[in-house]
């Protein structure tokens, strides 16, 4: 079994919090990486640095300060365009995560786009984030919303899907990998067919993007949603990518400073891309400190973080297998090997809650509830589940100790209830 050594220029020390943190007296196990990344050294240094060397508004003074924070700003919208094979940097939408780029996409595109009795196909699996906008925009333009549920295995449902994508469906609006079941959607597959129907696809990427590597253009989608911070990068930064010709045709979700060209009393004009959807002060820390930390994933190689993680989850699985009464969903690594680098499980007679509590007061920090997929949990008859989710920084020891101190705690909440 590879550890994080195996791994090109990658030390655990890069992360304070990893290596030490002042909540408990010895290291902390973090295995929520599907909820947010920890951010290295690196990232708080250049966050550090804006504010301490070139602290200024972007795009709006002539001074040394203001060009320096908008080249670096710029330079961060540059990188993320070439992480995703973007043909232009005016495709990426700077947003304050990828709940909200998923919003601008419902609002801009979605209200201006979407008529009566038009249909927007979505999958049981999906995030919150991924369901309320488009349930929003149904209500107010009398659209219909339709799910495709999933297999035996816990993957999409291939057939199902194919069933409900019709001459109706304007938008499939999938996720590309689930935050709860792991499965790793055929995305490449699932455009052909909605394009042959004339329907766009919006890629929900806030699982993928730091595990793998993501080339919108091979994909052939229209929309994609990132997020920063499961990018070991900052939180509250996320971006908005989408073809030029769509960006240009559709409206700006926000109004105010900064996107617009012209203001009269009665009417404005609109700025150029991307600024025509950047309304007011961005955040321009965040942006800077997001590049530093897709810079540090491109140091490593997404192709050797993705062929780490899909052992360390083989490792993973093997073990969580051999536990009584403990139940995976989602698709095993044999099932999909292009899985998320996560399990999601529930033991019979005892609530996830207690499980993570008190590994919790162990020092081992995993997820519990529902995980922002209430459908999904309806849909399987289970209540809550706990979730297990790792990264690049995540060894074999550390999964060692949460599988003793799991057993551990299955036990005596067995003998305790």
């Amino acid at each position: 079994m590879e550890t994080t050594q195996n791994l090109p220029k990658i030390e655990k020390k890069d992360f304070p919090l990893l290596e030490n943190n002042f909540m408990s007296k010895n290291k902390i196990i973090y295995l929520d990486h599907a909820a947010t990344t920890q951010k290295p050294i690196q990232v708080l240094a250049k966050i550090d640095e804006y504010y301490r060397n070139f602290n200024a508004n972007v795009h709006r003074g002539a001074h040394q300060l203001s060009a320096k924070a908008t080249e670096e700003f710029e330079n961060a919208r540059s990188l993320i365009a070439q992480y995703v094979n973007a043909d232009s940097n005016k495709e990426i939408i700077f947003t304050r995560n990828a709940t909200e780029a998923i919003n601008l996409a419902a609002r801009s595109w979605g209200e201006f786009e979407l008529k009566e009795n038009d249909e927007i196909l979505l999958s049981i699996m999906e995030h919150h984030s991924n369901i309320v906008p488009w349930q929003m925009v149904a209500a107010k333009n009398k659209c219909k919303l339709k799910f495709v549920g999933i297999d035996l295995n816990g993957r999409l449902d291939f057939d199902d899907l194919k069933s409900k994508l019709t001459k109706k469906t304007k938008l499939v609006s999938l996720l590309h990998v689930s935050n709860t079941l792991g499965c790793c959607n055929p995305i490449k597959e699932i455009t052909k067919l909605a394009k042959k129907k004339g329907a766009l696809v919006l890629l929900d990427a806030c699982q993928s993007l730091a595990h793998q590597k993501l080339d919108v253009r091979d994909l052939g989608i229209d929309f994609l949603a990132g997020s920063g911070h499961k990018l070991c990068g900052p939180t509250g930064i996320g971006f908005l990518w989408s073809k030029k010709e769509i960006l240009e045709k559709i409206p700006p979700f926000f109004g105010g400073g900064e996107m617009i060209q012209d203001v009269y009393e009665e009417t404005s004009t609109w700025a150029e891309l991307p600024h025509k959807f950047e309304a007011g002060t961005p955040a321009i820390a965040e942006a800077i400190g997001l590049a530093e930390a897709i810079k540090y994933i491109n140091n490593i190689g997404l192709d050797n973080i993705q062929k780490y993680e899909k052992e360390i989850t083989k490792y993973l699985f093997e073990q969580l297998n051999q536990i009584e009464d403990l139940e995976i969903i989602g698709p095993s690594p044999k099932i999909d090997p292009n899985r998320a680098s996560l399990a999601t499980f529930y033991v019979k007679g005892i609530h996830s809650n207690d499980i993570a509590e008190i590994l919790d007061s162990r020092g081992i920090c995993i997820r519990s509830g529902h995980h922002c997929c209430q459908p999904l949990h309806r849909h399987l008859g289970i209540n809550s589940t706990a979730r297990v989710s790792m990264n690049f920084t995540t060894n074999q020891e550390e999964i060692n100790i949460f599988i003793e101190n799991l057993k551990e705690t299955i036990s005596f909440l067995n003998i305790n209830s």
